[in-house]
């Protein structure tokens, strides 16, 4: 039996509260058990700088922060520079959901998808990544209805679960306390379909086998297509 009471194959409760902010074009309160996450998302009507100016595409980017409280001991705020663990979480939020979209159907548009965490238990970028999905499409609606935006540039949903091996176990959804002692360390990312974003897996002791990976990512599988139906 698992910390909290879950099987090993199950997610913990999962609540997505739309509207959350008022500003944002987008916003949503992520909650997987303990964890959870303020994601927006934020419209410039113009792409980056760094485009080349015959690129018409638009583009998605994204910010993710651990604020203060979030964890058992007060993390400082990132304010010069941040840390590589949080620029590679950015990263990956980023082209996750860029992976979901065509960004020829967004021209000359920015959408930026800010990912706080207010209370941390494992699974921060996991969680970010679905709210951040589900930010980005109420953004995105709200901009074909202003009539800025011609057509949906959304292929199809993601999700994104983590995934490991405890004491011998394969368990979905970590927590924190489970994933500080997880021989196997697992982020899987899907479309609804169930093309591949991204799988990272890491073994923090021995190696494992072959077998056990396919394992894994079948169990996440599962995991990821229970999220999507509660979009």
């Amino acid at each position: 039996m698992r910390i909290d009471g879950r099987e090993n194959n199950q997610l913990r409760e999962v609540k997505f509260i739309h509207n959350f902010t008022k500003n944002a074009l987008g916003s949503v309160l992520v909650e997987f058990g303990d964890t959870k996450v303020i994601v927006t998302a934020s419209v410039d009507l113009k792409k980056p700088k760094w485009m080349e100016e015959d690129d018409e595409r638009g583009w998605i980017t994204a910010e993710y922060s651990l604020l203060p409280a979030s964890t058992n001991t007060r993390c400082k705020r990132e304010r010069e520079k941040v840390s590589g663990r949080t620029h590679e979480i950015q990263r990956l939020i980023g082209r996750s959901l860029r992976a979901c979209v065509d960004l020829k159907k967004m021209p000359r548009m920015t959408i930026t998808i800010d990912a706080d965490v207010i209370q941390a238990d494992g699974g921060t970028r996991t969680a970010s990544i679905c709210g951040g999905y589900l930010a980005l499409q109420d953004a995105i609606e709200k901009l074909l209805a202003s009539g800025d935006l011609e057509e949906n540039p959304i292929i199809e949903p993601i999700a994104a679960i983590s995934i490991g091996i405890v004491n011998g176990e394969i368990l979905l959804d970590l927590c924190y306390e489970e994933d500080s002692h997880a021989q196997v360390d697992s982020n899987v990312i899907l479309t609804k379909s169930g093309k591949i974003v991204d799988f990272q897996t890491t073994s923090e002791g021995e190696p494992y086998e072959y077998d056990k990976m396919l394992e894994l990512f079948k169990i996440a599988n599962q995991g990821i297509r229970t999220i999507i139906s509660k979009y």
